[in-house]
């Protein structure tokens, strides 16, 4: 796979994120664990869970609309949503806690190729060191691959995403025995 490299960034996007206030909460895990299992809330109204995205690279963004980096970061993580959805990566941006109303999130989500998450359910993720954005990156096999505070940007996109996309995919798991 190749590097990726910058496009012109969605000044729709940056300006709807500009317009919206948010707050913050904390958390943390281990790298090179077993990701913790969570549930992202969408402003849509679906769930997402860990063992659903199984085989995929899933890359989860904490970020704040007030946050300058953040408006930075969030149109390189739509691109690469973009780019390389068909090789199996999954972006979930997790709002701050009281971040925005969700009618203005929804703006947001509109320019998006990502879902929005209004909250996500797990002991294991948060902002890390009160520091938005705060990034967790999950390999296709689970493990936690990545958990720091701030920004991508193109060279840690190439470093740390592209060789996990590059990755196979883990075999499936086998069905148990059904009982007759």
């Amino acid at each position: 796979m190749s590097s990726w490299s910058s496009r012109g960034a969605g000044g729709a996007l940056a300006l709807v994120l500009a317009l919206v206030p948010a707050a913050r909460c904390a958390a943390a895990t281990k790298v090179g664990q077993p990701a913790p299992k969570f549930t992202a809330f969408t402003l849509d109204r679906h769930k997402l869970r860990l063992e659903d995205l199984r085989g995929k690279v899933v890359v989860i963004n904490y970020w704040a609309t007030w946050c300058v980096p953040c408006r930075t970061e969030m149109p390189l993580l739509d691109t690469m949503k973009r780019q390389w959805a068909n090789k199996g990566l999954e972006v979930i941006a997790v709002t701050t806690e009281d971040s925005a109303p969700a009618a203005a999130l929804k703006n947001v989500q509109n320019v998006l190729h990502f879902p929005i998450a209004s909250r996500l359910s797990s002991s294991g993720y948060g902002i890390i060191k009160n520091a938005v954005p705060s990034n967790y990156v999950i390999d296709r096999a689970g493990t936690l691959r990545y958990a720091k505070a701030g920004a991508f940007d193109l060279d840690s996109v190439n470093a740390l995403i592209v060789p996990l996309l590059d990755e196979p995919a883990p075999p499936a798991a086998a069905a148990p025995p059904s009982e007759n």
